[in-house]
C-alpha cells in the first residue's frame, strides 16, 4: 500500500486538529519540574506522558533528539518507542535532528530516519543546508519515495543564523537560495495546489525578515515549520505579519509554553488544546 504524500498527509492533519506542532523537549529543567529524576527513567515516564496527551489530539508532534541521544543508546530507544507511539496513535512526528552531510553520509542519515527499513521512521526530519541544499539530495529522494517529508533550515531566530543566512553571493542571500531549492523539488505539488514534501524552518520571531529578504514562501508550496511560539516570545498573532500571505502553510511549533503544563497527561492535552484553538482563530 503507497504511503499517500507528507504535504497530503499534514494538511489533513492540519485540518483535523489545528495547524500546530508540540515539541517534546525533555531537558533537564523540564524534567525536573514534573517531579521526575533526570535519568532514564525520567525521561521514559516524560516522554510517554506526552504520547498519551498529543496522540491523537495535535496535527504534528516533534521530539528534540538531542534530549534522548544524551542518554546513549537506551535514550534511543525510548525516542524509537515515543516515534512508535505517536504513530500507532494516527499523529505526525517531526523528528528535530538537524542532519546535514554529503555523500554516502546523508544517505545513511537518510535511510536512519526515513527509509523503508529504518527502525522507527518519522514522518519528516529537519535536515540543515549549510553545506549546500544539493547536499540534501539523498534525504530530498528518499523522503519524496516513502510518502515522508524533510523541513530544512531555511531562517532561524537564533541570533547567529543572519551571519550565514543572510549572506550574499551573485544578488542571492542563502536563505533566498533554501527556498528557491524547495520551491523546485515541489514544483509538481504546487502545481496540484498542494502542499510538498520539502518544508522549511523559519523562525516565528524573526520579525520582517521574511518579506524583506523576498522570500516567495506562497509559491514555493512549503510548509513551514516556526519554531517560537510561546516561551520564545511569539504569540499567535504575530503568524500572520511575519509570513504574509503564505500563512496558511505555517505550522507554528510550542514546546515548553505546552510542556510547563506537565506532569499530568490531561493537562498537558488541554494546554495543547488551548494553543491550537489560539493559533486557529489567529489564522
Amino acid at each position: 500500500m503507497t504511503t499517500p504524500a507528507f504535504g497530503t498527509r499534514l494538511r489533513a492533519a492540519m485540518d483535523a486538529h489545528g495547524p500546530l506542532c508540540v515539541g517534546i523537549d525533555p531537558h533537564r529543567a523540564l524534567v525536573e519540574s514534573w517531579g521526575l529524576a533526570y535519568d532514564l527513567d525520567g525521561l521514559e515516564r516524560f516522554a510517554m506522558t506526552c504520547v498519551e496527551a498529543f496522540g491523537g489530539r495535535v496535527a504534528v508532534v516533534k521530539p528534540q533528539s538531542a534530549f534522548f541521544e544524551v542518554f546513549g543508546s537506551r535514550g534511543v530507544a525510548v525516542l524509537e518507542r515515543t516515534v512508535d507511539g505517536l504513530r500507532q496513535a494516527g499523529t505526525l512526528t517531526i523528528l528535530d535532528a538537524k542532519r546535514g552531510d554529503i555523500g554516502s553520509t546523508m544517505s545513511a542519515y537518510a535511510e536512519a530516519f526515513l527509509g523503508t527499513d529504518a527502525v522507527a521512521p518519522a514522518d519528516a526530519l529537519t535536515v540543515s543546508p549549510f553545506l549546500g541544499y544539493g547536499s540534501l539530495r539523498p534525504a530530498i529522494d528518499l523522503a519524496a519515495g516513502t510518502g515522508r517529508g524533510v523541513f530544512v533550515l531555511a531562517l532561524t531566530s537564533n541570533p547567529e543564523g543572519p551571519t550565514v543566512q543572510h549572506a550574499v553571493r551573485d544578488g542571492v542571500t542563502v536563505a533566498e537560495a533554501v527556498v528557491a531549492g524547495a520551491a523546485a523539488d515541489n514544483a509538481r505539488a504546487a502545481s496540484r495546489g498542494e502542499l510538498g514534501h520539502v518544508g522549511l524552518v523559519i523562525g516565528a520571531t524573526v520579525g520582517d525578515a521574511v518579506s524583506r529578504l523576498g522570500l516567495d514562501l506562497a509559491g514555493s508550496a512549503a510548509p513551514v515549520l516556526a519554531p517560537g511560539l510561546g516561551a520564545q516570545g511569539a504569540g499567535p498573532d504575530d503568524l500572520r505579519a511575519v509570513f504574509g500571505d503564505a500563512v496558511g502553510q505555517v505550522v507554528p511549533n510550542a514546546s515548553r509554553s505546552v510542556l510547563t503544563a506537565g506532569p499530568t497527561a490531561a493537562a498537558l492535552a488541554d494546554a495543547a488544546t488551548r494553543e491550537a484553538e489560539a493559533v486557529r482563530a489567529a489564522l
